[in-house]
């Protein structure tokens, strides 16, 4: 039996990276998956990949998340994963810029969380697991990132309250806070020779950045029967990262 097996699994951003990386785990444990994505390509191959590996799944794309969302059927885990974001400097950043990444970072796990609460307390409770990351409660030396980390901020401290709500109606609320991650949008920066790669790789204890599989593992682990008595955790997935100085 798998992990997940009777479960109904909503991933946001399954179209690469942690989302696809998710999709593809949860529905090798048994989970039927429902993804989203802005890229209907990318959606089309993630479907495809749990599809060829044995999984049930099926996806919705293009869908904009920070549009009121409305869903319909029965939800056992959530994973708020989907995120885009936009850097600058205090002194630079637009308020523009600003404001879309606190759209798209912090509104939509809101958002989606607000659709989905009604159909976690109706199936007797459920299992959410938020995407932040370790920017959510340091600064980075690499890059600035203060509307990234400013929203990150917000979904750990949603995620809190989350578990207050949630613990009567047995719906669990967790995070995990990856480091720097490979996937699409972060791959050409860290393989650019002439950028940040070397020192990102040096500050982490294990050596290496993140692949998204590892933080899939986290989010595995969060939504199973297995962390039953898990709510309000904040994982760590960074090789160590979080506690260098």
């Amino acid at each position: 039996m798998g992990r997940l097996d009777g479960k109904r699994a909503l991933i946001s951003g399954t179209g690469g990276g942690i989302g696809r990386a998710t999709a593809l785990l949860c529905a090798r444990e048994g989970a039927y998956v429902v993804g989203c994505d802005l890229r209907p390509e990318t959606s089309d191959e993630t479907v495809a990949l749990v599809r060829a590996g044995g999984g049930r799944m099926d996806a919705i794309a293009p869908v904009d998340l920070a549009s009121a969302a409305d869903l319909a059927g029965g939800i056992d885990i959530l994973v708020n994963n989907a995120s885009a974001i936009r850097f600058g400097p205090i002194g630079e950043l637009s308020f523009a810029d600003w404001s879309f990444t606190i759209r798209n970072e912090l509104d939509i796990v809101f958002l989606v969380t607000r659709a989905a609460w009604p159909h976690l307390v109706a199936a007797g409770g459920g299992s959410i697991v938020n995407v932040a990351s370790i920017t959510a409660s340091r600064g980075a030396f690499f890059m600035p990132q203060n509307a990234h980390g400013a929203a990150k901020g917000g979904v750990l401290a949603l995620t809190y309250q989350l578990v207050v709500e949630g613990g009567p109606h047995g719906i669990r609320a967790n995070a995990v806070s990856p480091a720097m991650t490979e996937t699409p949008q972060t791959a050409p920066l860290l393989h650019d020779p002439g950028g940040p790669a070397a020192s990102i790789a040096a500050r982490v204890p294990l050596g290496r950045w993140g692949q998204p599989e590892d933080v899939a593992q986290a989010i595995l682990f969060l939504g199973s029967d297995e962390a039953s008595h898990v709510s309000g955790a904040n994982i760590p997935v960074d090789g160590g990262a979080a506690v260098v100085g």
